[in-house]
């Protein structure tokens, strides 16, 4: 397995860049079992370090560059996230999955989200 080291603005030695988490996606995280915990601590530590999750796929409905990790343990969970932007990895949304097919509601929130932190970062390029 091949490691790269993934730039860290604030210049650190640890390779992992930092977790910004969109409106209540900790909060939604907090309030999972542990052993989901755990799982989506893993995977985002993963993705933290430049690499893959275990499981995950491309979702451009909500964004040009969003993923959704799938946890599999204690039923059927999802993480979207943005690891695009140099800055962070962002966490839009963390939910639960009842059906196979993802719900309305939470693409919704995760495009609301996506489209907050887009332009956050350009409101950053602005001022710099």
């Amino acid at each position: 397995m091949q490691c790269t080291f993934v730039y860290n603005p604030d210049g650190s030695h640890d390779p992992r860049r930092r977790l910004s988490w969109i409106g209540t996606s900790l909060q939604d995280v907090r309030r999972l079992p542990a052993v989901v915990r755990r799982a989506i601590g893993f995977e985002l530590d993963a993705v933290q370090r430049g690499m893959d999750p275990a499981d995950w796929k491309p979702m451009p409905a909500v964004g040009l560059g969003v993923r959704e990790v799938r946890i599999h343990v204690a039923g059927e969970h999802r993480v979207l996230y943005l690891a695009r932007l140099r800055d962070a990895v962002h966490v839009l949304h963390v939910f639960e999955k009842k059906t196979r097919r993802t719900a309305g509601k939470d693409l919704a929130l995760g495009r609301v989200r996506y489209r907050q932190v887009l332009q956050r970062h350009l409101d950053r390029k602005d001022q710099a």
